[in-house]
């Protein structure tokens, strides 16, 4: 005999994941193929908002990457408003306004007119459209992760999630592309004149290929399931004794009272708690990612003199190693779970971020071993990029796994992602230190790693694993008598995909 699954998640039509995977994907290309471009363009969108009269190209950068930074301020912002509304009324409906949002706002950064054109008003106009960007971005990654990992098959969460992080490589380097183009093909007077609006306009035709994805999109049957007050067990937390409990900061599969009921609804300090302790884990995936992916051209440019060409194909290398690690990432995560992934991938930069910085400072490096150095930048970042964003969804109960896993991942974007341009810049002019992104993104992935430790080995799993669940009739263990039920009927097929949620990983 075989029990019913309590998680909705193992009931997901066929078609419905693949559907996830791009509806989900392509909102979060938009977003970062547009901060990709914002950072591949910043010394000509400098020269053209907020150094109109030739200030020095240090004044502008800092200028840029403060615009740039406050759309990461919202972002947090963005993820509560967004979330709640994601946790009330659904993913679909928000995800559709986010969309939008984002759209239009890039748009118009492709048409504003210029300090030269609108004077004083124009730097102001730049730094709003930003600051909606920012809000935007916010509420797409909380729904775009809990899109894909609520309609993940068994043991493939950590893959599925991989995908979001896989869209960020993408719109990174369609972003470089882009810009790379652009920079050949045109004048670097025509570049900076009318050029550099290009890759902005271009996000219009783009949107509307996302709505209309989106509005084809169907609500999570993890959704549905917590709107009808039915137990969803995954992705969301057990307390690490294996007792049920509804919301741990370890990250451990999904809640279930003793008696298989609805899983009763986290106190607001669990969440919090939870919180700043994913925030906490992702945060030198947040640093490097940034100082590595987007920064690095700038920076190249302003303290190693690189030409613009030379810092954009240093930045697409960077990116492909990133790109190409992100999903074997996320795929190993689901095998041997997320922890050891992840503290491979920060403690590689702790270890490497200064040899792999000075590789790129030396004159005598020869352009194979440059881009070996940056193409294995983005590998380490990919290592924690691919399991990451299912690690954030495993900490949260359906919910409030919107609202928890976007404002987790959104702080940590807002404080180390979108200051890291301004920081480096800043000190590098204060200071004259060129080994300043080292120290950046070698602190920021130690503190990581301490976070790290503190999760669960078997938090990748979808369902709890040797916890025995109390039957209401004679105290019989539901999981013995499962498994045994699995082990009887095995080869008639019963109870096959509830086998697989009990005995493969993140099933």
């Amino acid at each position: 005999m075989t029990t019913s699954s309590a998680d909705p998640l193992e009931r997901a039509p066929g078609r419905a994941p693949r559907r996830a995977l791009v509806a989900g994907s392509v909102g979060n290309f938009i977003e970062w193929y547009e901060f990709g471009v914002y950072g591949f363009f910043a010394t000509i969108i400098a020269a053209n908002f907020f150094t109109p009269d030739g200030g020095s190209e240090f004044e502008g950068l800092v200028k840029t990457y403060a615009s740039f930074g406050i759309a990461f301020f919202f972002r947090p912002i963005g993820a509560a408003v967004f979330g709640r509304v994601g946790d009330r009324i659904g993913r679909r409906p928000t995800l559709i306004l986010v969309l939008l949002l984002m759209t239009v706002a890039t748009t118009l950064i492709g048409a504003l007119p210029t300090y030269a054109t609108l004077g004083a008003a124009a730097p102001w106009l730049l730094t709003l459209l930003r600051i909606l960007q920012g809000l935007s971005a916010g509420g797409e990654f909380g729904g775009a992760v809990s899109i894909m990992t609520e309609f993940a098959p068994p043991g493939r969460r950590g893959l599925y999630g991989a995908w979001q992080s896989f869209t960020v490589a993408l719109g990174l380097l369609a972003g470089a592309g882009a810009a790379a183009l652009l920079a050949t093909v045109m004048s670097e007077a025509s570049l900076g004149d009318w050029g550099w609006r290009v890759p902005f306009l271009l996000t219009l035709p783009i949107g509307l290929v996302a709505l209309w994805l989106r509005l084809r999109l169907e609500e999570t049957p993890a959704f549905r399931a917590a709107a009808a007050g039915e137990a969803t067990t995954a992705p969301g937390p057990v307390a690490p004794s294996g007792g049920p409990e509804p919301m741990t900061p370890s990250g451990g599969p999904g809640p279930v009272t003793p008696s298989g009921g609805p899983e009763r609804v986290a106190a607001p300090r669990e969440v919090a708690v939870a919180i700043v302790l994913g925030a906490a884990r992702i945060m030198g995936w947040s640093a490097a990612g940034y100082t590595f992916l987007v920064v690095m051209p700038s920076y190249l440019q302003a303290t190693l003199n690189a030409t613009f060409q030379q810092a954009l194909v240093a930045t697409v290398v960077a990116n492909a190693g990133f790109a190409l690690t992100i999903l074997p990432a996320g795929l190993l995560s689901d095998r041997i779970g997320r922890r050891p992934v992840m503290l491979t991938g920060a403690a590689l930069v702790v270890v490497l971020a200064f040899p792999l910085l000075n590789v790129l400072q030396e004159p005598g490096s020869s352009a194979f071993t440059q881009a070996v150095a940056v193409f294995a930048a983005g590998v380490v970042v990919g290592l924690m990029a691919g399991p990451g964003p299912a690690m954030l969804a495993e900490m949260f109960p359906t919910r409030v796994r919107y609202t928890g896993l976007g404002l987790a991942y959104a702080l940590s974007n807002a404080v180390f992602s979108g200051c890291a341009g301004l920081i480096i810049t800043e000190v590098v002019k204060h200071t004259g230190e060129a080994d300043i992104p080292a120290y950046y993104v070698a602190v920021t992935c130690a503190v990581s790693v301490l976070a790290l430790l503190t999760l669960r080995e078997e938090g990748h799993r979808g369902a709890p694993r040797g916890r025995a669940r109390t039957d209401g009739k004679n105290g019989e263990s539901k999981e013995n008598g499962h498994s045994r039920g699995n082990r009887e009927n095995g080869k008639n097929g019963e109870g096959g995909q509830n086998e697989r949620q009990e005995e493969t990983p993140c099933g």
